[in-house]
């Protein structure tokens, strides 16, 4: 009986340990980035150092990624909670019978561009003819490339299109081989100004082709299962871009103190591009897209990267766990 009593005493103070240890890190939850910690995730860092998701109740893992396609086939999968990634690769991904959602676009639009050196010439799209534009095949920029000669009424005949490896490219221009390279104007560019020269970026979104970028996604089953949980994770978030933007310098120390290996430096400079790209034209607050770029996204993703059209855009994604207190964009 003794023996009896002590085995649940002792039962009684591991479930009231377990139930304070829980109320002191709330809810594990696991965010898987889109790539490697940076400006464009930097808003999620910046939350977790202000103790957003603690207050929320939720205990974050924040993980670095391999790239969005990984990111979204991992949510899907079940090994994450929750992901950060483009959103087209979400969406092709969805067409193919994964239960992925979008809930809550953080760069609204992406940060694609066609980039030059200064003296170069090019000022608009229409400035490329002539000209030796490098790319690297299979990605979105060079596919969306189709869509932005349709939409300034450019022969692609007479653009020189030249193939090169993920290696060269930025080498390719800084040695003047191409007079501009289509990549990521938070990516590319800030490593050639590092260098020391001058870029211009002419950021896809200004030129035709204002596809939705960087987003949370989440899989329909746990956001149908707990979406308090998803709704709560959102607006902390949001609150944590929306201090990141207004101050990059706090947001840069904020990833480097959970990712030593990063350098504040090149932080600081991605946010340049990135505060660019939190809102879309015509939006009102953080993480939530207007309609017509919805619609836009969808006709050129169906156009141009093979997206069937068997289903709504609304399909999609989902506005139900933004919070009506969002951060305004202005």
């Amino acid at each position: 009986m003794t023996t009896r009593r002590t085995l649940l005493a002792g039962a009684a103070v591991l479930a009231l340990s377990s139930g304070l240890a829980f109320a002191q890190t709330g809810k594990p939850m696991k965010i898987t980035l889109n790539f490697l910690a940076a400006a464009p995730n930097a808003g999620f860092m910046m939350a977790k150092q202000m103790g957003l998701y603690e207050k929320a109740g939720i205990n974050l893992t924040i993980e670095e990624g391999k790239g969005s396609g990984t990111t979204a086939q991992m949510v899907a999968t079940g090994q994450t909670d929750v992901g950060f990634a483009d959103a087209p690769a979400a969406m092709q991904l969805r067409t193919k019978g994964a239960p992925v959602k979008i809930v809550a676009p953080i760069l609204q639009t992406n940060g694609f561009a066609i980039i030059s050196l200064e003296g170069s010439g090019i000022a608009s799209p229409k400035d490329l003819v002539g000209k030796k534009v490098a790319v690297q095949p299979g990605t979105a920029q060079t596919t969306l490339l189709d869509a932005i000669l349709a939409s300034n009424q450019i022969d692609k005949g007479k653009v020189d299109i030249i193939n090169i490896d993920p290696g060269a490219f930025v080498g390719a221009l800084l040695e003047k081989k191409v007079d501009a390279i289509l990549g990521g104007a938070d990516f590319h560019s800030v490593q050639i100004r590092e260098r020391g020269f001058k870029v211009r970026d002419l950021l896809y979104r200004d030129v035709g082709v204002p596809t939705v970028g960087l987003s949370i996604i989440a899989r329909d089953d746990r956001i149908k299962a707990d979406a308090e949980l998803y709704r709560t994770f959102v607006e902390a978030s949001l609150q944590g871009w929306d201090a990141a933007r207004k101050n990059p310098e706090a947001a840069a120390d904020a990833v480097v103190a959970q990712f030593p290996s990063v350098k504040k430096a090149q932080v600081l400079a991605q946010f340049d591009v990135v505060n660019k790209l939190l809102c879309a034209p015509g939006a009102a607050s953080l993480g939530k897209v207007p309609d017509k770029n919805w619609t836009v996204s969808f006709d050129l993703l169906t156009q141009y990267l093979g997206l069937p059209k068997d289903k709504p855009i609304t399909d999609y994604y989902t506005t139900e766990l933004l919070p009506a207190s969002a951060p305004a964009c202005s």
